[in-house]
């Protein structure tokens, strides 16, 4: 059994011998064929008849495996193509941010450059912000001017739509400022309209943070909605006449005697990113108010037109004073925190 068994092997073995034989000799036969360009025999035309099918299928197979590597050498090429175009459009992306920026960049500066020429009372220095208070109940930011580019406490600081708040605390190449939106910030104010230039203090309103609001109104006051507010002097912080924003709404206080506006600011502080400090002043002391027009029953009492003017000239003083009196409030907490971090 074990000899039949070899002889088996055996025959299976040069069966395949044989194969491999007849598959390199037609292999052979094919490519000698196709290469030679000599006149053929009839014994070697019967031979080539037998080898045709085998040469056009050879033929077919080199055919698509020269197709199939020229598709995959255009495949790679594809790819870096497509990689080189990736990377392009990144750098034109980027490239198309920075021309983006530097644009907004110039158009602020330009704003506050015609500012400051048109402005020709104040002399400003131009400032970025480059950081902001995390606390949410203040709204303080931080600006890259100091004491070197001649910046000090309690300078007012604008931009060209109009008042921004004060510098607080003033370093060498960076101050605080306070904005106005700020509760603890307080500006003595003044309605522009010409018939009514009713005094008040504005204060930003911790329940309210986008909107301050003009306190210590009279009841019987002549503002209306739509009035532009604007800064008075009063205080000696902020110059008179800077815009401060327009009435949005009129609410009369608990008390009865006094009522308070809603005011929309005329800088947009969610947007704030340049700004300029008035390191000085050449305006005129502030003016007092024009005399409130009397009714002709006033007019004809001298003694009464008297007391309404002895009047508004009280509740000027009164607020006035206020604005004072926050103001020190506001340098003695500075003074106490100063000393207090010095102390730590």
């Amino acid at each position: 059994m074990i000899v039949r068994g070899r002889k088996r092997k055996d025959k299976s073995n040069d069966k395949l011998a044989a194969i491999i034989f007849l598959f390199l000799f037609v292999l052979g036969s094919v490519f000698l064929v196709a290469k030679s360009n000599a006149q053929i025999p009839a014994a070697g035309k019967t031979l080539m008849a037998f080898l045709s099918p085998f040469q056009n299928s050879f033929s077919w197979l080199g055919s698509q495996f020269t197709g199939l590597k020229d598709s995959v050498t255009e495949i790679q090429n594809l790819e870096e193509e497509n990689k080189n175009l990736r990377e392009e459009v990144e750098a034109l992306r980027a490239l198309n941010l920075n021309a983006s920026e530097s644009i907004s960049e110039n158009q602020r500066l330009r704003a506050l450059l015609g500012y400051k020429q048109s402005a020709t009372q104040f002399d400003l220095v131009a400032a970025s912000i480059i950081g902001r208070e995390s606390a949410t109940w203040s709204s303080v930011v931080l600006i890259n001017r100091g004491t070197f580019d001649g910046v000090a406490d309690n300078m007012a600081v604008v931009t060209e739509l109009g008042l921004v708040g004060h510098v607080v605390e003033a370093g060498v190449n960076t101050s605080k400022v306070q904005l106005l939106l700020d509760p603890r910030s307080s500006v003595g104010t003044l309605v522009q309209r010409p018939d009514s230039r009713v005094a008040g203090i504005v204060e930003g309103d911790i329940n309210n943070p986008q909107q301050p609001q003009m306190v210590n109104i009279p009841k019987d006051a002549n503002v209306q909605v739509g009035d532009m507010i604007v800064t008075s002097g009063f205080g000696g912080v902020y110059p008179k006449g800077i815009v401060v924003g327009k009435v949005l709404e009129i609410h009369n206080d608990e008390g009865g005697l006094l009522k308070h506006a809603v005011l929309a600011t005329s800088v947009n502080f969610e947007k704030l990113e340049d700004v300029a400090v008035i390191v000085n002043s050449r305006e005129a002391p502030p003016e007092p108010l024009p005399p409130v027009v009397q009714s002709n029953s006033a007019q004809a009492d001298p003694a009464e037109a008297a007391k309404q003017m002895q009047k508004a000239k009280q509740i000027q003083q009164e607020v006035q004073a206020q604005v004072r009196q926050k103001q020190q409030q506001q340098l003695e907490e500075a003074r106490l925190q100063q000393n207090a971090g010095g102390g730590n």
